[in-house]
C-alpha cells in the first residue's frame, strides 16, 4: 500500500484496486463501486470523511448539472477531450419548478460547496450556444436575453480547491470564482465576456487563457476578468506565467484584460453596488498576443442607488496591475500600471496561500 500526501489528506493507492468509485457511461458493468452519473457517485461519498475519496470518470460526455457537496473529494478524467462533462443552462432561461429565470448564479455545470476539492485531466462546459444565439440579433423574436452560462463555481462556502489539466469551457462567465482559495495549474479557461469573475482568491499558474470570437458586429470582443474582490481581502485574481490567447478571428486589440464588477447588493439603506467590491486582477510573467488592448482595463456599469445602472466604476480606481508582460498585447503606459519589485514580493503561492501548500498528485487514468 502506498501512501500519497497530496493537497488536502493522505490518498490510499490500493494497488490495482485504487478508486472508491468509478463513473461509466457502460451500463452492462455492475458492482458496489459503479455509478453511471457523476453526481450518484458523490451523492454515495460518506459525509465528513477525513481522508481523500478517489471517482474515477470514464472517458465519455457526462450531460448533467453537478455539485461537489462532500469534503476531500478527487476526481479524476481520462484526459480533458475525452471525459467531458456538459449541461447547458442559461441566466435567462425559465426554470420551470419556480417559473422564474435561472439568474447566473444557477447556470453552473459544475459547483464545488466542498472542501479540499481536487480536479484533474477533464473538461467541464456550459453547452450554451452562445454563437447561435449571438447571430440571431436582437430584432429575432428567438433571440436569448440573459446568456450569463457559467461552467464552473467555486462557492463562496468552498475552500482549497485545486484544478489541473482541465479544460473550462463557456462563452459568458465561464468561471465564476465566488470564493475560498483555489488554486488552477496548467488549465485551458475559454470565453469571450467577463469569462472569470468573482470575489475569490484564486492563482493561475501556466495556463492558457483563450478569449473566444464574437458573432456580430462589435469593436470590443470581450473581457477576460471581472473581479469583485472585497478591499479587506488581500489577493484575487492572480496569473503567473500564463498565456492569453485567441480563438482564430479573433479581432487585434479588442480584448480587455479585465473591467471592475461592483455586484448589486442588499444593504440596510437600499440595494445597489457594492462600494467595497474594489477588485483585484494581477497579471505576472505572461505572454499575450495582439488581441489584448493597448489600455489594458476598461469601466463598468453598476446599480445605482435610484436602480439605474448609471453609476461608473473606473479601472483606476481597483487594483489591476502587470508585471512583465510580454507579446505583441503587452504595452506599457498609464492606463496599464506596473508592479514596482518590492510589490511583486508578496506575489507567490506561499504568500497567497499562507495556511495551505496546493500539491499536485498526477493521478490521471486513461
Amino acid at each position: 500500500m502506498l501512501i500519497l500526501v497530496g493537497c488536502q489528506a493522505p490518498l490510499l493507492i490500493k494497488g490495482e484496486n485504487k478508486y472508491d468509485a468509478i463513473v461509466t457511461l457502460d451500463e452492462t458493468r455492475t458492482g458496489d463501486n459503479i455509478f453511471y452519473s457523476v453526481q450518484a457517485a458523490i451523492d454515495a461519498v460518506p459525509s465528513h470523511l477525513k481522508q481523500a475519496y478517489v471517482i474515477k470518470l470514464e472517458a465519455g460526455l457526462y450531460y448533467q448539472q453537478v455539485t461537489i457537496n462532500k469534503d476531500n473529494l478527487i476526481l479524476l478524467g481520462a484526459g480533458q477531450d475525452k471525459t467531458i462533462i456538459r449541461y447547458d443552462l442559461y441566466a435567462g432561461k425559465i426554470n420551470p419548478e419556480t417559473g422564474k429565470k435561472y439568474s447566473t448564479f444557477s447556470t453552473a455545470t459544475l459547483t464545488i460547496t466542498g472542501q479540499n476539492t481536487y480536479i484533474e485531466n477533464l473538461t467541464i462546459e456550459n453547452g450554451f450556444d452562445f454563437p447561435a444565439n449571438e447571430r440571431l440579433g436582437k430584432a429575432d423574436p428567438n433571440y436569448i436575453r440573459g446568456t450569463q452560462a457559467v461552467a464552473l463555481k467555486i462557492a463562496s462556502s468552498s475552500n482549497k480547491s485545486v484544478l489541473t489539466k482541465v479544460k473550462l469551457k463557456g462563452y459568458q462567465d465561464t468561471l465564476f470564482v465566488d470564493g475560498g482559495q483555489s488554486y488552477f495549474y496548467d488549465t485551458q479557461i475559454m470565453g469571450n465576456v467577463d469569462f472569470i469573475f468573482g470575489q475569490g482568491n484564486a492563482l493561475f499558474e501556466n495556463s492558457k487563457i483563450i478569449s473566444l470570437k464574437r458573432h456580430k458586429k462589435t469593436s470590443t470582443s470581450g473581457y477576460i476578468t471581472a473581479p469583485s474582490t472585497q478591499i479587506s481581502q488581500e489577493y484575487g485574481l492572480t496569473f503567473i506565467d500564463c498565456e492569453f490567447i485567441r480563438e482564430e478571428g479573433l479581432a487585434d486589440h479588442s480584448v480587455y484584460l479585465g473591467r471592475p464588477w461592483h455586484p448589486t447588493t442588499t444593504f440596510s439603506d437600499g440595494r445597489y453596488a457594492d462600494p467595497n467590491a474594489i477588485g483585484k486582477a494581477i497579471y505576472i510573467n505572461s505572454r499575450m498576443d495582439s488581441h489584448i488592448h493597448q489600455d489594458g482595463w476598461t469601466s463598468m456599469k453598476g446599480t445605482s442607488r435610484d436602480g439605474t445602472k448609471k453609476t461608473i466604476f473606473y479601472p483606476k480606481d481597483s487594483r489591476f496591475y502587470e508585471f512583465n508582460s510580454t507579446g505583441s498585447g503587452a504595452a506599457i503606459n498609464e492606463k496599464r500600471r506596473q508592479l514596482s519589485l518590492d510589490e511583486l514580493k508578496i506575489y507567490s503561492l506561499d504568500k497567497i496561500f499562507p495556511d495551505w501548500k496546493p500539491k499536485l498528485l498526477n493521478l490521471s487514468v486513461k
